[in-house]
């Protein structure tokens, strides 16, 4: 499981369009810009208390618009599945050139293409 704050960051990528324009930016400042509360208080001139209520209700709709539509969890399934593609055609690189009509190469090519094929459902 991904730390909080890599969570938060990778579902503002997907959802920030969802936020306010003043959510989105305490979330960015505190997230992706590592600014304290006061910090933001300062920069956008607003409490300490409304800092900390901006980023609680943003995080919210940022979780429940994952919950809902599952967009991070995709590209995550995905970027995994592409992973697995990439390692296997590096061994199939790596692999002597009598070895390139062998049954060994037909199974790694047929699971890259199970793989693929897993990817492109998904999308």
């Amino acid at each position: 499981m991904m730390n909080k704050n890599l969570k938060i960051s990778l579902l503002y990528d997907f959802y920030k369009e969802l936020l306010t324009e003043k959510q989105a930016d305490v979330i960015d400042l505190y997230y992706n810009q590592d600014l304290s509360l006061s910090e933001i208080s300062e920069h956008l001139n607003i409490t300490r208390q409304g800092v900390r209520d901006s980023i609680k209700r943003g995080e919210k709709i940022l979780l429940e618009s994952e919950e809902r539509l599952g967009l991070v969890k995709r590209f995550i399934l995905i970027q995994k599945k592409v992973q697995k593609v990439n390692h296997i055609i590096q061994e199939i690189e790596q692999m002597d050139k009598n070895e390139f009509d062998s049954k060994d190469l037909r199974n790694k090519i047929n699971i890259m293409k199970n793989i693929l094929a897993e990817i492109i459902e998904k999308v």
